[in-house]
C-alpha cells in the first residue's frame, strides 16, 4: 500500500515477519522499502547514472513496485529539446485560446501591431500572461465547461512588441521611450478577466461577456489592512494612503473558495526611477527591495514612478491584490496584512477551524517563505461575508531546522525582536518592511522561493525553490543543501496535525533538480525518471486530483539544459515518489506559467510568456531577438506578426482526465 513518507523520517527500514516465517526480507520487500525511503531513494537516483551496473532483476522488481503503489501518470512523455513550436504529450491537443492583443472587453479591436495605442491595448489581452485561475460560472450546467478565466500580465517588452527598435536603442533611453510607448506598456500590465466555454470538446472565449475586464497599471484600487492610511503609504496624489492606481509585475496568484482572484505583485521595484539620498528614511528599506530597479522608464513621464519626486509610491506596490471576477464594478483591494515583498503565488487552503491560510514565496535569492492566517473564518454559505477576510490576520515567515522540523515565526509588532528599538514602531512598519521583519525574526534564507501550493487532500505543501547561484559553501543549510545552486529544488512540508494554521511543521526535500545522470548537478529524481523527465528551475505548480505535482519551469535554455521550459508532472507518493514525466514543451524563449486545472481535471490551461525572446544560446538562431527578427513567430507563424504570449487549453482526445 502507499505509505505516508513524511511521517517516517528517521531510523532504519524494518521488515516485519509473521510468526513461523523468516525475518529475512524478500527482494521485493527490500525494493518496496527502498523506493519508499527518502534517503535510499536519493542513493538510487544517483545509481541511475550507471544503468549498466543495475541488474535486470532489480529493474523488474522496481517496475513491479511502481505498478503496484499509488496513482500513476499514464501519458507517453514527450522528448525534451528546443525548437520554434510547442509540443504536448501524444493523445492530447494544446489549442491556442487567447493571445496578446486579442479583444477582451466589448468593442475591443484585433491587434494591429503597427498601429498600437493605449486605448486599443486597454481593450485587449495584455502582454506576458502568467498566473491563470479558473472560476466556475455560477449556475453553470457543467462548472468544468463554463467559467471565468483570470490571468496576470506580468511585464511588457517593447523590443518584442513594436517595430523599429534595435539593440542600440536600449542605451538611448530618452530617444525612444516616448509617453505613448510608456502608456501602452502600462496598459499591457495588470490582468484580464474573460468568460470561457467548452463546446464540442473545444474551448472558446465568450465574446462581449459582461464579466470581461482589464486591470492595468492605472486601475484604481483600495488599500486595506494595518498599513492602510499609514504615513509611509501617503503620497501627493493620495494623502489618505488608502487608494492607489494600478498593480505591477503580477506573477503568480490564487483563487479563493469564495471565487475571488488573488494576484501577487512581484518585481515591482523595477518600475521606479531616480535616486534617493541615503539620509532619506526610506533609503535603507529601498535598498533591501532593490528600489529603484530602473527596468522601465515610466518615471520619465509619470512622476509617481520617480522616487526623487514621490519617494513613498514604491511602498504601495509589492502586495497581494484581491479582485472579484464576478463583479466587474468591484474595486480591487491591496491587502497589506499579507506583507510586502516580491510575491510569487498566493494560493490558499482552509484550516481545520475554518480560517483561510495563504502561502507565498518571496522570489529573490536569500529571501523567505511566508504564510498568512486570517483572523476570521470562511463562511461557505455567504460569499459577501468573506470579502474582507484578508484584511485582518497574522503573517508568518518559515524557519527550517536541520532535523526536519520547522516553525512559523509570527511577524507581529511588539513580539520578539520586532520592537520600536529595532525600527518597528507599528504593524504597518512590520508589513511594509516584511523582508527585514522576517530576517530579524530569524527566518531561513531560501534559494529563490517561488510558487507554493497545498494539496487539499494530503495536506502536504510544496515549495518551488528556483535557484541560487550566489549561495556559497559556507551558507549551505539543510533546506538549501547546494552551493552555487543553478538547478533549484522542491521542498515538501506537512503541517503538524495536518492543520495549516499550526505554527510547527515537518519538512523534506521532494527532489533536487538537474540531470541525475550527471553527478555534478546533484539531481535526485527517482530511478524511473527518464532522460526527458528531469528538469531545472521549478517555478509554478498545480496539483491534480490524484496528488500529482505539475511543475512549470523558468530558466531552461539551450546552453544550460539543452531543453526548453515546459511542464512536467511529478508523482509525490508511494514507490513512484519523485518520478517525473515531461508533458508539455514551450517554444524557444517561452516560459511555461500558470498551469491550472478545471474542477474535473479534464482541461489544463497553461500560459506561455515571452516566446521568441533571446535565442543567443540556441545555435539555429544564435543572435538577440527583436520584433523584426524573433527566434520564433509562435503561435501565428506569420511573417508580419511577432511572437505573442498566449494561453493554451490542453484536453485529451476523446475526453478524460489529464495525465490519467
Amino acid at each position: 500500500m502507499t505509505r505516508n513518507h513524511v511521517a517516517r523520517r528517521s531510523g532504519s527500514p524494518r521488515i516485519r515477519s509473521r510468526k513461523g516465517e523468516s525475518a529475512s526480507a524478500t527482494f521485493d520487500e527490500i525494493v518496496d522499502v527502498r523506493f519508499d525511503r527518502r534517503e535510499l531513494l536519493k542513493a538510487a537516483a544517483a545509481a541511475a547514472a550507471i544503468p549498466a551496473m543495475v541488474s535486470p532483476i532489480a529493474i523488474a522488481a522496481a517496475s513491479k513496485a511502481l505498478a503496484q503503489h499509488g496513482p500513476v501518470l499514464a501519458f507517453k512523455e514527450i522528448e525534451a529539446g528546443i525548437d520554434e513550436r510547442h509540443h504536448v504529450a501524444e493523445g492530447y491537443d494544446a489549442d491556442i485560446l487567447l493571445r496578446w492583443g486579442d479583444p477582451v472587453v466589448p468593442g475591443g479591436p484585433p491587434l494591429d501591431v503597427r498601429n498600437q495605442t493605449k486605448d486599443t491595448q486597454l481593450k485587449q489581452f495584455g502582454y506576458n500572461n502568467d498566473f491563470i485561475g479558473y472560476v466556475p460560472m455560477p449556475g453553470a450546467a457543467n462548472p468544468s465547461e463554463h467559467g471565468v478565466l483570470v490571468v496576470n500580465h506580468e511585464s511588457a517588452n517593447s523590443f518584442m512588441m513594436r517595430p523599429g527598435l534595435t539593440g542600440a536603442d536600449r542605451k538611448l533611453v530618452a530617444d525612444w521611450v516616448t509617453k505613448d510607448i510608456v502608456e501602452i506598456e502600462m496598459a499591457a500590465h495588470g490582468g484580464s478577466v474573460v468568460e470561457v466555454r467548452k463546446r464540442d470538446g473545444k474551448w472558446a472565449v465568450v465574446a462581449d461577456s459582461r464579466y470581461a475586464r482589464r486591470i492595468t497599471a492605472e486601475t484604481e484600487m483600495e488599500i486595506t489592512g494595518p498599513a492602510a492610511g499609514h504615513e509611509r503609504m501617503q503620497t501627493r496624489d493620495d494623502p489618505t494612503g488608502r487608494k492607489v492606481r494600478g498593480m505591477l509585475s503580477n506573477c503568480a496568484g490564487g483563487v479563493t473558495p469564495w471565487g475571488t482572484w488573488l494576484s501577487g505583485e512581484e518585481n515591482a521595484h523595477q518600475y521606479f526611477w531616480g535616486t534617493l539620498d541615503d539620509s532619506h528614511p526610506e533609503a535603507s528599506g529601498f535598498r533591501r527591495y532593490g528600489v529603484p530597479g530602473r527596468g522601465y522608464r515610466w518615471g520619465l513621464h509619470h512622476e509617481r514612478f520617480d522616487i526623487t519626486k514621490e519617494p513613498r509610491e514604491a511602498n504601495r506596490f509589492g502586495w497581494v491584490v484581491e479582485i472579484d471576477p464576478l463583479d466587474p464594478a468591484a474595486t480591487p483591494k491591496k491587502h497589506t496584512a499579507l506583507g510586502r515583498f516580491r510575491h510569487e503565488g498566493a494560493e490558499g487552503v482552509i484550516a481545520r477551524d475554518g480560517r483561510y491560510v495563504v502561502y507565498s514565496g518571496d522570489d529573490d535569492r536569500f529571501w523567505f517563505v511566508y504564510k498568512f492566517v486570517t483572523a476570521g473564518r470562511v463562511n461557505p454559505n455567504d460569499r459577501t461575508a468573506n470579502m474582507n477576510l484578508l484584511a485582518d490576520g497574522t503573517l508568518y515567515a518559515a524557519r527550517y531546522d536541520k532535523d526536519g522540523s520547522g516553525e512559523w515565526l509570527p511577524l507581529v509588532a511588539g513580539q520578539g525582536k520586532l520592537t520600536p528599538e529595532n525600527g518597528f514602531r507599528s504593524q504597518a512598519d512590520v508589513l511594509i518592511d516584511a523582508r527585514r521583519a522576517a530576517e530579524v525574526a530569524g527566518a531561513t534564507k531560501m534559494d529563490r522561493p517561488e510558487d507554493i501550493e497545498a494539496d487539499p487532500k494530503s495536506g502536504k505543501v510544496y515549495v518551488a525553490l528556483t535557484k541560487n547561484e550566489n549561495r556559497k559553501p559556507e551558507q549551505v543549510d539543510a533546506a538549501n543543501p547546494r552551493a552555487d545552486n543553478k538547478y533549484g529544488h522542491i521542498l515538501e512540508m506537512m503541517p503538524d496535525g495536518g492543520d495549516h494554521a499550526a505554527v510547527t511543521f515537518r519538512w523534506d526535500i521532494l527532489l533536487k533538480c538537474g540531470d541525475p545522470a550527471d553527478p555534478e548537478t546533484g539531481g535526485t529524481f527517482s530511478p524511473s525518471t527518464t532522460s526527458n523527465g528531469w528538469f531545472a528551475n521549478p517555478d509554478n505548480f498545480a496539483i491534480d486530483g490524484d496528488g500529482h505535482l505539475w511543475v512549470a519551469t523558468d530558466g531552461n535554455s539551450h546552453s544550460f539544459t539543452k531543453r526548453a521550459d515546459g511542464l512536467w508532472a511529478v508523482m509525490t507518493s508511494g514507490t513512484a515518489r519523485a518520478t517525473s514525466k515531461h508533458f508539455f514543451r514551450s517554444p524557444v524563449g517561452g516560459e511555461a506559467t500558470g498551469p491550472c486545472f478545471t474542477p474535473d481535471s479534464q482541461t489544463l490551461f497553461v500560459a506561455v510568456q515571452h516566446p521568441g525572446r533571446g535565442g543567443e544560446d540556441w545555435p539555429p538562431f544564435g543572435r538577440t531577438a527583436t520584433f523584426e527578427d524573433p527566434a520564433s513567430r509562435w503561435p501565428d507563424f506569420q511573417d508580419d506578426m511577432p511572437p505573442r504570449p498566449s494561453i493554451l487549453a490542453i484536453t485529451k482526445r476523446g475526453g478524460g482526465r489529464i495525465g490519467s
